[in-house]
């Protein structure tokens, strides 16, 4: 029987930190999940305030839904971005300042609720198949191959919004324009990574809220020596409020986001629905990320392991009642946070308490427009910086599912496996913009990479154990 040991800095999912804690830790994963879900809404033109309801909701029926078991934060997709975009274009539907028509969100709606049954119907085959079945068909070589281009495809992102360029003209764009901008990026990712490697204690589960604030700091110093100008800050802006179903007064305080009810749209189902493809694999990649850290801390501590990757069923059928829920609602389709699970990997914070506490203040913050003001005016450069670190976690996670899986770098097939999967996701991103043109069609290509990988990992293991039974 393994010997408990006390002194190891940590929380593993069913541990809970003293409140005061627990709230550092939680508003923590809020600002770490904020920039991909907020920029995720910002693309596509869904409500900014609903999308922060959205995720909430759904993290917390997550957890009730994985039985209290698997602490992961449910935030919104880059995967669906492009069939979200082509709907839109498709049905002459515009953004109007950067929001799309209700008509049009309602109609996306339909779409993000029929994917969430293909993640329903992935989750009952594990099930029922067995976790071996699916291993067969996602092994590490795949999980491992897309957590990689998960984080690489989102590299373009974290540098442009390290040095983001000027929305603009005038003297709002001259800090934007000069090299200073890159000060604040730059003193937010290195400030981050000294706090996590040196910073002990409960300080050093703390490295990203920690880093966020020298960042917001050194951005405060040069609007104070330089004035306006020199300013990174952001406003709200006015059209956040406009579709509020409900304001008090005037909505400078508190204003409910803008729910929308689906509305039946076959053509957002043939949009959408397919692109539940690629979160699958995703879903699955981060479920043996968290199982790898989760089970480290365990050992280190002397406790028993979790197991968390025999619970890939739950996390699947979650994932995709998550997206229903979100999609009813009026929040962008979605999945689990990828920047969430590297905060968890990087301070070792994998309490259930934790995300159930961050999925209530983001909801919150949705609410009171002060709340949501304070967070959307962090600036770019300084969610930038943390992005650097956190989507380079991610890739990273990857290799440590194929070290855990003990993959073998010397086979053919798997090096074929993983060559594919890493040209045709990477590639396509930067050589297409994120989506492949194939036959007439517009593939993402995260989808395409995982797809062609799956396929070509079933087509090279034909024979395998005839070729193992006659050795």
């Amino acid at each position: 029987m393994k010997e408990e040991n006390q002194n190891i800095v940590g929380y593993l999912p069913d541990e809970k930190p003293a409140p005061w804690k627990l709230l550092l830790y939680a508003i923590q994963q809020v600002i770490v999940m904020f920039p991909a879900t907020i920029a995720v809404a910002l693309i596509t033109g869904f409500q900014v305030s609903t999308t922060l309801f959205a995720s909430g909701l759904a993290t917390i029926c997550f957890v009730f839904i994985s039985g209290k078991k698997i602490p992961m934060y449910y935030g919104s997709s880059f995967s669906y971005l492009s069939a979200i975009a082509g709907l839109a274009a498709a049905q002459g539907y515009a953004k109007v300042n950067g929001i799309l028509p209700t008509e049009a969100i309602q109609m996306a709606q339909f779409g993000i609720i029929a994917s969430g049954l293909v993640s329903v119907a992935a989750g009952l085959l594990v099930r029922f198949s067995g976790k071996n079945a699916v291993e067969k068909v996602l092994p590490a070589t795949i999980t491992g191959s897309i957590a990689m281009i998960i984080g690489l495809t989102l590299a373009g992102n974290a540098l442009s919004d390290a040095a983001p360029k000027a929305i603009a003209e005038g003297a709002a764009a001259t800090i934007a324009n000069s090299s200073w901008v890159w000060g604040v990026s730059l003193a937010t990712l290195l400030s981050t990574v000294f706090f996590s490697k040196y910073l002990k204690g409960f300080l050093g589960q703390l490295p990203l809220l920690l880093g966020a604030g020298v960042g917001c700091l050194f951005a405060a110093i040069l609007y104070w020596v330089g004035g306006s100008g020199m300013s990174l800050f952001r406003s709200l802006p006015a059209e956040a409020l406009a579709a509020s179903v409900w304001k008090l007064g005037d909505g400078s305080v508190f204003a409910l986001p803008a729910f929308s009810l689906p509305r039946v749209s076959w053509a957002a189902v043939a949009a959408i629905m397919p692109i539940a493809i690629a979160t699958i694999p995703e879903s699955t990649a981060h479920i043996y990320q968290l199982d790898i850290y989760v089970n480290d801390l365990a050992d280190k501590k002397g406790k028993k392991r979790y197991d968390l990757a025999s619970l890939l069923d739950r996390n699947l059928i979650g994932d995709g009642i998550c997206d229903m829920i979100t999609g009813f609602v009026g929040g962008p389709a979605g999945t689990n946070n990828g920047e969430n699970i590297s905060t968890m990997a990087i301070t070792k914070v994998f309490s259930i308490t934790v995300m159930i506490a961050a999925a209530i203040i983001a909801m919150i913050i949705s609410c009171f427009t002060p709340l949501i003001t304070v967070i959307y005016a962090i600036p770019t450069a300084v969610i930038g910086g943390l992005e650097i670190y956190l989507f380079g976690a991610i890739a990273a996670q990857g290799i440590a599912i194929m070290i855990d899986k003990k993959v073998d770098m010397f086979s053919s097939k798997n090096i074929a496996v993983i060559a594919s999967i890493m040209v045709i996701g990477i590639g396509g991103q930067y050589a297409f913009g994120g989506t492949i043109p194939f036959f007439g069609l517009q593939v993402p290509c995260i989808a395409g990479a995982a797809i062609f990988g799956i396929v070509l990992n079933l087509l090279l293991g034909i024979g395998e154990k005839k070729e193992a039974a006659a050795e």
